[in-house]
């Protein structure tokens, strides 16, 4: 009896220690799998802040690292293999498709060759569109093809891979994978149609810029920033769903761009790949294209760049042939340095660019594809042009800012024209507005040869539009702004000057104006073809939705006879200004 009272002594003290063990080892996976990251966060809790699998929300883009051989045997007979990334591919209106690589892809040639190959076989070619906006030292790559007719049909429609033949080794071939691990399915595309983040960028203090498009869409109404939370993630695995690393309450809120502050340091400091979203309270988070990576700290004898006096930004698609005068032009009576955002030009913009850099003109393009988001990428750069500029002109290529006074000089004077519009100024300026003189056909039927402002001569009597020039610190932290006018941070104001003004060749020849109809950019406007708004002032009087010529358009729009910056800039540089890149006849430019 005192035997088996042992046994089961004993076997009693074993099966405790087992449930002991079994308890410690459970605490232990509990603590391991909720462990927050050293310095805590401000999160939500966790039901409202989860991010959902890729299967049920395209917040996962489905890049996965993969090798594939090239598909032509180059010299020698051996086969070329790199390993690329697809991040993602994005549906735009009329079937175009944009293509981002991963920033670690290896080096590919932007010169060469590409094409989107689509399910089914089919393929169109595809356009090197350059690097997007990075928030740190480098960006994607972006590419840009057409979605061919007989891929259209599909119910689903996956992302193309991109295949790059290189001009230098003709031979040889880059295939860009998009397969997803080891179901070899490209994941769908992501529609620009519906609400998508679609980028971002750090600005000085370290606060996060998130473009996005569904958060706010209508004009005016603004979603409080207090429903918004930022959301700050790692992309999981094909087996694992997106891991949330951070979520903070969104600062601003305001048209397509909510700011954010940016994630706590020790998160910062992780080598793995870190992305940001937006949750707007009661719904699921939105598909996002943008990565994070902390302000580039640099070495601290590395001397910051001069910050400029006035700078002009202007957003462009394809039109490069008027460059060369607008820039001459505005390089002479005062504007330091030029930002391009491209919207997806087909032209030789990058040859008129050499060209006018060669001539030691500062010009810097920023890719900016976005279908009509001209507002956000204002935003972009009012925001991040901060340590860079002082004063910022939002104009057209079309549009020169002049003032009557200036023609009666015989060679163009920065430091007497433009920047002493802005030396005058009282402290507490913080924007200056500018009326639109808005000029006509002025009996051309075709581009003139001369340029837009020797050729363009007849105007309408009337201002009816205004541009500015903002002071960039002064520009409130919401970014807001109707495309060329911003609201200003509290302790500034704006100002007119009736002195200078825009010269606005906005209805030139038909053979010009009707490209208008392919598509606005900006996010509030109706295009052309829309048939609303007819009696509104960014339609043009007379004109219908569709490209069709008014009777006797060449002579439309012609109320007043104004020659006064055609005279000068035949004295500054000559008749046929627009020929080409050029410093004035005598005198220097504004380097």
């Amino acid at each position: 009896m005192q035997l088996h009272a042992r046994r089961r002594h004993a076997l009693a003290r074993c099966r405790a220690l087992i449930t002991a063990a079994a308890v410690v080892l459970a605490l232990a996976a509990l603590l391991c799998f909720s462990r927050v990251p050293p310095g805590g966060l401000l999160a939500a809790p966790a039901q409202a802040l989860q991010l959902t699998p890729a299967r049920r929300l395209h917040v996962r883009l489905g890049a996965v690292k993969s090798s594939t051989a090239t598909d032509t045997p180059a010299s020698g007979g051996s086969r070329h293999r790199s390993t690329t990334w697809v991040d993602a591919a994005v549906l735009l209106p009329d079937w175009e498709v944009l293509v981002l690589l991963r920033p670690d892809t290896p080096a590919v040639d932007a010169t060469g060759n590409a094409t989107c190959r689509f399910r089914g076989g089919a393929s169109s070619p595809a356009r090197a569109l350059g690097r997007l906006p990075a928030p740190a030292t480098s960006g994607r790559r972006a590419y840009s093809c057409v979605v061919p007719v007989p891929a259209r049909g599909h119910k689903t429609l996956p992302a193309p891979q991109l295949v790059v033949t290189p001009y230098s080794s003709w031979t040889s071939k880059k295939k860009i994978p998009t397969s997803t691990g080891g179901g070899g399915r490209s994941p769908e595309m992501l529609k620009w149609s519906g609400r998508l983040v679609y980028e971002s960028a750090v600005v000085d203090g370290g606060d996060v810029l998130v473009f996005a498009k569904g958060v706010n869409p209508r004009q005016g109404v603004n979603r409080p920033a207090s429903d918004i939370q930022c959301v700050y993630y790692r992309r999981g695995d094909d087996d694992n769903a997106d891991h949330v690393v951070a979520t903070l309450p969104a600062a601003t809120s305001a048209q397509q761009v909510i700011r954010c502050p940016p994630p706590p340091t020790p998160v910062q400091q992780e080598p793995q790949e870190l992305r940001v979203t937006l949750a707007v309270t009661g719904q699921e988070p939105l598909p996002s294209l943008a990565l994070y990576a902390p302000p580039w700290s640099g070495s601290t004898s590395t001397l910051a760049p001069e910050k400029k006096l006035i700078c002009a930004c202007t957003m462009v698609r394809d039109v490069a042939k008027f460059l060369p005068e607008w820039v001459v032009y505005h390089a002479a009576v005062g504007v330091d340095k030029f930002y391009l955002y491209d919207n997806g030009s087909e032209d030789d913009l990058a040859d008129q660019l050499h060209q006018l850099s060669s001539a030691g003109y500062d010009i810097s393009t920023v890719a900016w594809p976005w279908t009509k988001a001209q507002e956000a990428g204002f935003s972009h750069s009012a925001a991040v042009h901060q340590n860079l500029c002082e004063w910022m002109a939002f104009i057209d290529v079309d549009e020169f800012i002049f003032s009557p006074r200036w023609n009666q000089s015989d060679i163009p004077d920065a430091s007497s024209m433009l920047r002493s519009v802005v030396s005058s100024l009282e402290p507490d300026v913080g924007q200056v507005s500018l009326g639109c003189a808005d000029f006509g056909p002025s009996g051309q039927i075709g581009n003139p040869k001369e340029g837009v402002t020797q050729g363009y001569t007849c105007r309408r009597r009337t201002h009816e539009r205004h541009k500015s020039l903002l002071r960039l610190d002064a520009v409130d932290d919401s970014l807001v702004n109707s495309i060329h006018h911003f609201a200003l941070r509290p302790g500034f104001r704006g100002e007119w000057n009736k002195q200078v003004r825009v010269n606005h060749y906005k209805y030139q020849a038909w053979e010009e104006f009707k490209v208008k109809f392919r598509r606005r950019v900006s996010t509030y406007v109706a295009d052309w073809t829309d048939p609303v708004n007819l009696k509104s002032k960014d339609r043009t009087p007379g004109l219908g939705f569709e490209a069709v010529e008014p009777v006797d358009w060449k002579n439309k729009f012609c109320e007043v006879n104004d020659n006064l910056l055609r005279d000068a800039t035949r004295r500054w540089f000559g008749v046929g200004f627009g020929n080409g890149p050029a410093r004035p006849r005598t005198g220097t430019s504004s380097s």
